[in-house]
C-alpha cells in the first residue's frame, strides 16, 4: 500500500530563482536597466500595489518551469516586497503588464523572437524593446488579443506609466509624468544633495532673517525706551521750571516783568 502511494506521487517541481544568466554583458545595458527600474520605483514609490523588479525569474503557470526574466518588469495589482522569482499563481494570477529589453550584441533575433511570443502568450500589455548600440527603440502594445508594434515610438506616452520615450541622436530619453527626465543613479545622488544644500539655505536664510528681525525690534524697544526716558526728563525739567516760577512769584517776582 505504502509502495503504491509512493508510486502515485508526483515528483516536487523546484522553481529556481535564478536561470544562471548574468543581469546584463555589458555596462551600458546594466545602466539602462538601473535606470529604468529605479525610476519607476520612483513614479511609483507612493502606490503601495505596483510591483517592480530587474531581472527577476517569472514563472506564468504553475507546473512549468517556463519562465522569462524581463530586464524590467511592472506588475499592477501587486504589492511591492522581496522575491524571489515571480510564480503567477501566488500573484493572484497576475501577469505583469510591462517588460522592458535592453538589447546587448549576444542577444539573438531567434532569443527575441521568443521573448515576443513568451510576452504575447502570457498576458503582457506594453513591451518595449531599445538597442543603446544601435539607437533603435521599437514598442509593442496589446490590442485585440496580440502585441502590435507601436508605428511611431518617439514622443509615445505609455498608458500604463505614463512615461515618454524620446529618441535623439545620441541616446533614448525617458520622462516621468511630470516631465522630468529620468536620471541615473550619480543624476539622483546630486539632486539630492542639491535639494539637500538648498534646503539649508533656505534655514539659514530664515533663522538669519529672525535674528535681523530680533535685531531689529531690540533697537525699536530701545529707541521706544530713550524717547520715553527724554520724555520724562523734559517733564521734569517743566515741573522744576514751574516750581522755580511759583516761589519766585511767592516773593514777587514775576519773570515776566524781568
Amino acid at each position: 500500500m505504502v509502495q503504491q502511494l509512493e508510486a502515485n506521487q508526483k515528483p516536487e517541481i523546484v522553481y529556481p530563482d535564478s536561470d544562471g544568466k548574468p543581469m546584463s554583458d555589458n555596462t551600458e545595458q546594466y545602466k539602462w536597466i538601473v535606470i529604468i527600474k529605479e525610476n519607476l520605483e520612483i513614479i511609483f514609490a507612493a502606490v503601495a500595489n505596483v510591483f517592480i523588479a530587474g531581472d527577476l525569474l517569472w514563472y506564468p503557470t504553475e507546473g512549468s518551469r517556463k519562465c522569462q526574466a524581463p530586464d524590467v518588469m511592472v506588475a499592477f495589482g501587486r504589492p511591492k516586497g522581496r522575491r524571489g522569482s515571480y510564480k503567477q499563481w501566488l500573484e493572484e494570477d497576475i501577469a505583469p503588464q510591462v517588460a522592458f529589453e535592453i538589447l546587448s550584441p549576444s542577444n539573438t533575433s531567434s532569443e527575441m523572437s521568443d521573448k515576443l511570443r513568451f510576452y504575447q502568450s502570457h498576458g503582457v500589455e506594453e513591451y518595449y524593446i531599445y538597442d543603446p548600440d544601435r539607437l533603435k527603440l521599437t514598442g509593442y502594445q496589446r490590442e485585440g488579443g496580440r502585441l502590435k508594434a507601436i508605428e511611431q515610438m518617439n514622443g509615445w506616452i505609455s498608458p500604463l506609466l505614463g512615461i515618454r520615450f524620446e529618441m535623439t541622436e545620441k541616446s533614448l530619453q525617458l520622462y516621468d509624468p511630470e516631465g522630468e527626465r529620468f536620471l541615473t543613479s550619480v543624476e539622483l545622488k546630486q539632486q539630492v544633495r542639491e535639494a539637500q544644500a538648498e534646503k539649508q539655505l533656505a534655514q539659514a536664510e530664515k533663522q538669519l532673517a529672525q535674528e535681523e528681525k530680533e535685531q531689529l525690534q531690540e533697537q525699536l524697544q530701545q529707541t521706544q525706551e530713550e524717547k520715553q526716558q527724554a520724555q520724562e526728563q523734559a517733564s521734569e525739567a517743566i515741573a522744576r521750571v514751574q516750581a522755580l516760577e511759583e516761589i519766585l512769584r511767592r516773593q514777587g517776582i514775576n519773570l515776566d516783568d524781568l
